[in-house]
């Protein structure tokens, strides 16, 4: 019953006319893993493929909130499409550009969007590269940050060390990639500048520690702990090999890595909490962004923000966003960071970094 009725719905998308997609494109959203809906999708990815290319922006907005399946079907509609209308001279680029512009739309598809607009109007891509340089989207900042590298090496070229320096900086401003910051960063050095990047990017760098507890068959994980349930900084209790107790830790990593190995030991198999506060001037909406190859949670005054049980798939910057609402005066932020008993050379880090940072990822200082 259910098929057929996705096929009369594919059925009255065949008979659309003025190159309405709305439902062929609904029926790829619903497409799901171990083949759910891929008879329909199909179907439906047939019908969008013939579309005009004027219907470009109404299949990229498809990918807005799309699982990463029926992202895929779409991006591979997208590019059939566009293959077409650059052939034929017809690509919307006066409608891919204000898609483009538009951030509500998602950091995936106004890559695609881009990637058209480049293809198509090379020109238009140098105009319009510098404007991304604060975007939402990291990948759609690498391409200002690329030219203000290049502008700073032209700049050192011609011995113009003032000018490589005003590019380098500007571009430091605005990398969100570790690559890029590392090599902006080395050249502001070089230069004889100074380059506070935990203040550039807002991490926390001190905190109080407690460990270890308890990992074993990684049921630490859902454990609540008394860290859980209560903040008590003078507290000692029952840990998996001593007494657990709170210590002060303040990172010296450039990157606001917080390693709990530094003062606890290479352990294995446990459970280890970080708290700190977080003073800001006035209510606000904020990031919280967190780098970890452990299992861990994070709370925000008391709320539980979110949670990653998985280990050692690697790390880094920004890895995870977590959309939260800052209060005026001091904000706790709890982490709790759970290490497995792999034991391989690879797996011995326990550690995490967190900043935190507006939607653009610009610092936001705390007040203290």
């Amino acid at each position: 019953m259910k098929t057929q009725t996705a096929l009369l719905l594919i059925a009255t998308a065949l008979t659309a006319h003025g190159g309405e997609l709305s439902k062929p494109i609904e029926m790829l959203r619903a497409v799901q893993k171990e083949g759910q809906g891929n008879e329909a999708a199909g179907k439906a990815w047939q019908e969008i493929v013939k579309g005009d290319a004027a219907n470009l922006p109404e299949v990229l907005k498809g990918m807005n909130g799309a699982n990463a399946l029926a992202e895929n079907w779409l991006r591979a509609a997208v590019g059939v499409i566009a293959d077409e209308a650059l052939k034929a001279k017809k690509l919307p680029v006066e409608a891919l550009v204000a898609f483009l512009k538009d951030t509500a739309n998602s950091p995936g598809s106004r890559v695609v969007a881009f990637d058209l607009i480049q293809r198509a109007e090379a020109k238009l891509v140098e105009d319009l590269t510098p404007t991304l340089l604060e975007d939402p989207s990291s990948d759609l900042r690498r391409h200002p940050v690329a030219k203000l590298i290049e502008a700073g090496n032209a700049a050192l070229e011609k011995q113009d060390k003032e000018k490589a320096i005003v590019a380098f900086g500007k571009g430091l401003s605005g990398a969100r990639d570790e690559d890029q910051i590392k090599e902006l960063t080395k050249k502001l050095r070089e230069l004889g500048q100074k380059v506070d990047l935990p203040k550039h990017f807002g991490f926390l760098m001190n905190w109080k520690l407690i460990a270890a507890f308890s990992n074993a068959d990684r049921g630490g994980f859902d454990t609540v702990f008394p860290p859980e349930k209560e903040l008590k900084f003078d507290a000692s209790y029952e840990g998996k090999i001593k007494p657990a107790k709170w210590l002060d830790f303040t990172s010296a990593d450039e990157y606001g890595k917080i390693d709990f190995n530094k003062p606890f030991g290479m352990e294995k198999s446990v459970v280890g909490y970080a708290a700190t506060d977080f003073f800001s001037t006035e209510d606000r909406a904020a990031e919280i962004r967190i780098g970890c190859k452990n299992g861990w949670k994070v709370w925000l005054n008391g709320e539980l923000l979110f949670a990653r049980d998985e280990y050692h798939r690697g790390a880094k910057l920004d890895q995870y966003k977590l959309p939260c609402q800052l209060k005026q005066g001091k904000n706790t932020l709890l982490v709790k960071c759970c290490q497995n008993e792999q034991t391989e050379q690879w797996t011995v880090e326990w550690e995490f970094q967190l900043r935190v940072c507006d939607a653009t990822g610009t610092a936001i200082l705390a007040a203290k």
